[in-house]
């Protein structure tokens, strides 16, 4: 439960604590700014096209700073009775900050992001409502809960999925204003993101033993260790698949396939030592070596083309 002092904390410095838990600023601006960035410059970099107005890359940051806090709250609905259960030390069950206030500022994220979308080209709110329409279906669980529970693959595909989707937002804010349709080979940068988004989720539910909590869904509770590890290796090479296939069409395959299997080579080395060991440190690495990877990926196809013309 939260402390009478947290209770008697203004609003806006009990949101403050909320996000240093949930939804900590300072990892996610940064991973959200190469993520924006980097979608909205690969487009441009795939159409043969030079780069867009700063205005399309502010947009594209905002709306989809927008989203991922939608996403954070509906995944507190989501994860609502599960939490007051076996989590109540989160914000939310423990009372620092109601579910309601979290879910009316996402609700409220719609208005100026929406707005912004619509500045760059009306077309483009069509995009970003797309998005919107598959994350209230996540939070509904597409009204199969128990199926999804009970097929932890199918909860992560259905679930993933919504990364393209966002990926082709991104995309949209930078060639649906200038072509009339989306670059040849877009569809390698929106796979890409696809199994990026599942590598950030294995590396947030692959846990050490003695981490495991009763009633709390993980893949290494739900596949063990081995299986989920195998799982996470398969994401990241089909993710490195699409990096590569996305060198190919950007006319830099080597350059970036070098790049990218060093860094892949590095990532499976810390599945294999969590494999051999898996302690609460090596979780802690993991999951920030999926970050790291999904970095690597972004900045890779997006900065390639800028280096390579200075050389």
């Amino acid at each position: 439960m939260s402390t009478p002092a947290e209770n008697t904390l203004p609003f806006l410095r009990r949101l403050l604590i909320y996000q240093g838990e949930r939804f900590p600023l300072a990892r996610t601006i940064p991973l959200l700014l190469v993520f924006s960035a980097a979608s909205v410059t690969v487009s441009a970099w795939l159409g043969g096209r030079g780069l867009p107005p700063q205005w399309t890359y502010l947009v594209a940051f905002i709306c989809v700073f927008a989203i991922f806090w939608q996403m954070r709250a509906m995944d507190e609905v989501k994860d609502f009775e599960t939490d007051r259960q076996h989590r109540p030390e989160r914000p939310v069950p423990r009372g620092l900050i109601s579910l309601r206030s979290i879910v009316g500022l996402a609700v409220w994220a719609c208005l100026p992001a929406i707005l912004l979308a619509f500045s760059v080209t009306p077309g483009l709110a069509v995009f970003l409502v797309v998005v919107w329409l598959w994350l209230a279906l996540m939070t509904k669980e597409f009204f199969i809960p128990d199926t999804l529970h009970r097929s932890p693959a199918l909860y992560l595909v259905s679930h993933m999925a919504i990364m393209p989707l966002i990926d082709l937002f991104l995309t949209a804010a930078e060639w649906l204003p200038r072509a009339s349709a989306p670059p040849a080979g877009i569809w390698t940068f929106l796979w890409m993101s696809f199994c990026n988004g599942c590598v950030v989720e294995f590396g947030r539910k692959i846990w050490a033993p003695e981490n495991e909590r009763p009633g709390v869904e993980t893949y290494s509770a739900s596949w063990g260790i081995g299986h989920s590890m195998a799982a996470l290796a398969l994401a990241l090479l089909g993710s490195l698949a699409g990096l590569v296939a996305c060198g190919m069409y950007l006319g830099y395959l080597l350059s970036v396939a070098i790049i990218g299997i060093l860094a892949a080579l590095a990532i499976l080395w810390i599945i294999y030592r969590f494999y051999q060991q898996p302690s609460p440190k090596l979780q802690k690495r993991l999951e920030n070596a999926a970050g790291s990877w999904v970095l690597v990926c972004y900045l890779t196809p997006a900065i390639m083309p800028l280096v390579m013309a200075r050389s």
